[in-house]
Order: C-alpha cells, then structure tokens, then sequence
C-alpha cells in the first residue's frame, strides 16, 4: 500500500527484496537531492524528511547494491558533505529511464491498462 495519494492512475517504479523497497520513487528524488545539494541534511529539508528518515533510507539502498550509492565526509560546511558514487549515479540514471519507459506517453502497455480503468 502506497503512503501517497494521487488524483489520476499513476505509475510508480519500486524495486524490491525481502521486506525492503530498494529503491523508489522517494530514493531515488533523495538521491536527486543529495547530487544537487552536496548534504544529506539539505536534501532532506528539501523533500520535507527529517535528517534520520533521510539517513534510514540510504543505508537501505546502501546495503542492497554493491557498493555505497551516497559516500559522506565529515568537516562540515568547508570539507563535509555527502556526494553520489559512480554507483549511485549509474543506479540514478538507470532508475530515471525505466520509470520514463512506464509513463504512458512512451508505454503503449500503460496506455492500454490505464484505458481500462475506471477514472
């Protein structure tokens, strides 16, 4: 079930294993957030997620890839900081364009089950 609430049939791209969400649409903007940013704090005032949410959900997708996708520094505002691994990036990146192939302007599939639906 789904926390969020949407005024039309949308599709929502989630990959899953065991009882975690790996990645979805909320990682995947965090790690938007946390590219455009350079902080995991900034990133989470942005999407309105506190600093340990923030945290909780890239120590998820942390655990469930190969290597880290967010690496983190101490030293505050002149050396600190949290950035995107190659890793991360290439997750991002990859994430972005299936969930681009599911909007029904690319999908003939999505076109075809949401003109099943009651609207």
């Amino acid at each position: 079930m789904t926390r969020t609430h949407h005024a039309k049939p949308t599709f929502q791209l989630r990959v899953a294993l065991h009882r975690d969400v790996v990645i979805g649409p909320g990682k995947a903007d965090l790690l938007e957030m946390i590219d455009q940013t350079g902080s995991i704090s900034a990133a989470g005032r942005s999407l309105k997620m506190s600093y340990k949410k923030a945290w909780q959900l890239i120590e998820t997708m942390n655990n469930h890839f190969l290597s880290p996708l967010v690496s983190t520094s101490s030293g505050g505002n002149e050396r600190g900081g949290a950035h995107l691994t190659e890793l991360g990036k290439q997750v991002l990146t990859h994430y972005r364009a299936l969930e681009k192939q599911l909007t029904p302007e690319h999908s003939a599939d999505a076109q075809a089950l949401l003109s099943l639906m009651v609207s």
